[in-house]
């Protein structure tokens, strides 16, 4: 049995979702506990009743936690959920003894491969975090940290508790969505835990925590089935960081930003998946709780559309056309209607592994 956490809002819930759904996938035995950040998502949670899910209310996470409740009114809303981060595996040791190792989750994670060779490469390690793997050309941006907060792993024993109540008064102490003197949100606190914490283990698995940031550090290979090999290691999750919906057929994957070449197989077997899992979420999943929130924002944003002349408008619209146009002619973003998905590819961005070629 593995045990994971994670924690999202209304806005995150198709993706939170979409996790859960991949760990069902491609995780035998899970428990995956959910701390809602609003009311909304705690409500359609329970209401879906989804077996090995266990949503957790904010209130009933803050009721007797002074300090927390106290930072909360000097942060932002995401600075909050930063603070909050190494309070929740906390939280789930207290409130489920039979939790012997914890493992914090983003909720923008998707598994493609079981997560067990993780959990072998841990071992009888304490903690277990992964590292952003930045390529050379993005080395600049370990100034965020050099470990990502995307997976981290601890055990019920004196090294992993000590270590979370660390990181938890640091959170405590000071959690900004910015750098300053050498701290970033939760994330930078990570740099030096191999020196300062004992039995801490780096992840090296190369399918672990594939993102934009480091793409340029594989090559990717598809294989029968839903399949991709990273070098010589399967993928096991990817982490879709700055994905974006554009519009209803199109998304912003963050690609240019990181100067990300699209293969095809990026595009296929990794992105298309992902967002079709998160198209039929939303469709099928979410209409199961009456008056889901998914619902309720799209209404919002149709109805507060502020009036503008028709020259305005139509200015606007066309500026936003050439926009769009420039993006997609220049591999920017990542088109996908219900039965495919296109893309404007260019010669750098085609499969460089003819043995494995994707079926058309």
């Amino acid at each position: 049995m593995y045990y994971f956490c994670t924690y999202f809002d209304q806005h995150y819930l198709a993706r939170g979702l979409a996790l859960y759904r991949s760990l069902r996938e491609h995780c035998p035995a899970f428990k995956l506990w959910v701390l809602c950040m609003d009311h909304e998502t705690y409500q359609c949670l329970e209401m879906l009743g989804l077996p090995g899910l266990y949503p957790i209310a904010l209130h009933e996470f803050e009721r007797h936690d002074e300090l927390l409740q106290s930072a909360k009114q000097n942060r932002s809303r995401i600075e909050y959920y930063f603070t909050c981060t190494p309070s929740l595996p906390l939280y789930v040791f207290q409130n489920w003894p039979e939790v012997d190792l914890i493992t914090y989750l983003d909720a923008d994670l998707f598994f493609f491969a079981s997560p067990a060779p993780l959990f072998e490469e841990l071992g009888t390690g304490s903690i277990a975090i992964i590292g952003h793997r930045f390529p050379p050309h993005l080395r600049q941006n370990e100034r965020y940290g050099i470990y990502n907060v995307g997976w981290l792993s601890f055990r019920r024993d004196a090294n992993g508790l000590t270590c979370l109540y660390w990181w938890r008064e640091r959170c405590l102490e000071w959690c900004y969505d910015r750098e300053e003197d050498g701290r970033f949100a939760d994330q930078k606190y990570l740099d030096d835990w191999p020196s300062r914490f004992q039995n801490v283990v780096v992840l090296e698995h190369k399918g672990a925590n594939v993102a934009p940031w480091n793409l340029a550090n594989y090559r990717l290979y598809p294989l029968q089935g839903n399949t991709v090999i990273v070098d010589d290691q399967p993928l096991i999750f990817f982490h879709f960081h700055g994905l974006k919906r554009i519009a209803t057929w199109l998304y912003d994957p963050s690609w240019q930003e990181y100067q990300v070449t699209p293969l095809r197989v990026l595009r296929k077997r990794i992105y298309s998946s992902y967002i079709r899992v998160l198209l039929d979420t939303s469709g099928h999943m979410l209409p199961a709780c009456a008056g889901h929130p998914i619902a309720r924002i799209a209404r919002r944003q149709v109805t507060s559309t502020k009036y503008v002349s028709r020259t305005q408008h139509m200015v606007r619209r066309l500026g936003l056309v050439a926009t769009m146009s420039r993006n997609i002619l220049s591999g920017r973003y990542l088109i996908l209607f219900p039965a495919r998905s296109f893309f404007r590819p260019t010669e750098a961005s085609k499969d460089r592994n003819d043995d494995n070629p994707l079926p058309n």
